[in-house]
């Protein structure tokens, strides 16, 4: 009798079942990024027994806190009436008490609602810039904003504010004639006198002559009276608009075949990148005195957003630098074979890939400005950080209080720094074109 192979055809399909506990839920994840390796296991453990002792240490301080007091040594005497003699809790009155002096340092407070205006119309700005699917015509009011701004917090005659701008569209005019009758960087040149000659000659008497026709004016507010977050803001956010774009000209004269901008683009970022910003503070602040002529009044805000902003546009234009080595040669002769002028390619295909490999990088170098904007203390201004938390630990009302202004005081930084990162990571995944 031969033996025959007879072909067996199931007719039910085995009954699904749950996966080992190993291989699913949270059992699966603690194997797979806590204990993956006796290495990772000890360092999971030493972790976790390190946070549970600063949490047994800080919880107990948190949960006393005390959110109204006058002063300091009512704060202690609710915290020991309350939760016993030995007690100790965080007196976050101190916040509350001076909540004003944090926001807009010694602003006047019938004022106040015109940096919270300029805060509003701040976020109105930036969504058609950070957002694309906001209607793009409002790109012309982001164009206006810092002007408007300017206006809404120190006041004076509007006007002047309007003659700001029109300084910007006489370069722009400079640029398109310039450009026309000769080249590029002659059109770039023309751009920058027009703009200078103009605010230094012109703009001045246009600005009185408009206001005697059309009187708009607000109180006039002095840089002294800026402080806390609000001078973190105006300082931060000035040097993080300016900077980009005086990075970019500075990456493209580093890498420019013209001999003068090469070596002027690299002194430039060598000096600033060589120095200390408290040095530039101090020359913004002391040393610019001596070189300016007997009598010239130079608002010590705006130098310090001048010194900000150019330390940061050399980090810049290096961090785009290395966006502009990583694209791939053939770009450019591919923007070369289509007959596009230098601009047009930079424009068009250049720069966006530049920009897109650096938004981590430029990223990181608006968190680190925008974090060093406490620096201005160093020049007698009132930032958020040191010079308000020292102001009011000096008042007799608060003298010996120690943790609370720097705990808030650090939150608030990191809750802006914290968004930067975010939305530097959903840019990059918006303009990923790889599928990997």
């Amino acid at each position: 009798m031969s033996d025959v192979t007879q072909a067996f055809h199931r007719s039910q399909m085995i009954p699904a079942r749950e996966p080992p506990r190993s291989q699913r839920g949270a059992w699966k994840w603690m194997h797979e990024n806590l204990f993956s390796s006796i290495g990772n296991g000890v360092i999971t453990v030493v972790t976790i027994a390190i946070v549970l002792y600063i949490v047994t240490l800080s919880l107990p301080w948190f949960l006393h806190s005390v959110w109204n007091a006058k002063s300091l040594t009512e704060c202690r005497t609710i915290i020991h009436a309350t939760w016993g003699e030995n007690a100790g809790g965080a007196c976050w009155a101190v916040i509350h008490q001076n909540w004003n002096l944090y926001v807009f340092g010694f602003y006047p407070i019938a004022q106040y609602w015109r940096p919270t205006l300029a805060f509003v119309l701040l976020l109105v700005a930036l969504m058609p810039i950070l957002f694309s699917h906001m209607p793009r015509k409002m790109i012309w009011f982001s164009a206006v904003y810092p002007a408007l701004a300017y206006w809404l917090i120190w006041g004076g005659t509007f006007w002047i504010a309007v003659t700001i701008m029109l300084g910007f569209v006489a370069g722009w005019l400079a640029l398109r004639v310039a450009t026309r009758l000769a080249n590029a960087p002659l059109g770039v040149a023309a751009a920058v006198l027009a703009a200078v000659l103009w605010w230094l000659f012109a703009a001045g008497p246009v600005a009185s002559g408009l206001q005697h026709l059309v009187p708009i004016r607000l109180p006039f507010v002095a840089s002294d009276k800026l402080g806390g977050f609000l001078l973190a803001f105006i300082v931060g956010m000035c040097a993080i608009g300016f900077s980009l774009p005086m990075g970019i000209l500075l990456s493209l004269g580093r890498r420019s075949d013209m001999p003068l901008i090469k070596t002027t683009s690299v002194v430039f970022i060598e000096f600033i990148r060589g120095v200390p910003l408290i040095t530039l503070l101090f020359t913004a602040s002391f040393l610019l005195a001596y070189f300016l002529p007997p009598g010239t009044t130079f608002d010590l805000v705006l130098r310090v957003i001048i010194m900000v902003t150019l330390f940061s546009a050399a980090y810049i234009a290096e961090v785009i630098r290395g966006g502009l080595a990583a694209i791939p040669r053939g770009q450019f002769e591919a923007a070369d074979a289509l007959g596009l002028t230098y601009w047009q390619a930079q424009r068009l295909i250049i720069m966006p890939q530049a920009l897109k490999i650096s938004i981590p990088g430029i990223v990181s170098t608006f968190i680190g400005l925008f974090k060093d904007t406490t620096l201005v203390i160093i020049v007698g201004l009132l930032d958020p950080l040191m010079g308000i938390t020292n102001a009011v630990r000096a008042s007799t009302l608060w003298n010996g209080i120690y943790w609370e202004p720097y705990i808030f005081s650090g939150v608030i930084f990191f809750i802006f720094c914290f968004g930067m990162s975010r939305y530097s990571m959903y840019l990059e995944g918006k303009l990923k074109t790889d599928h990997r």
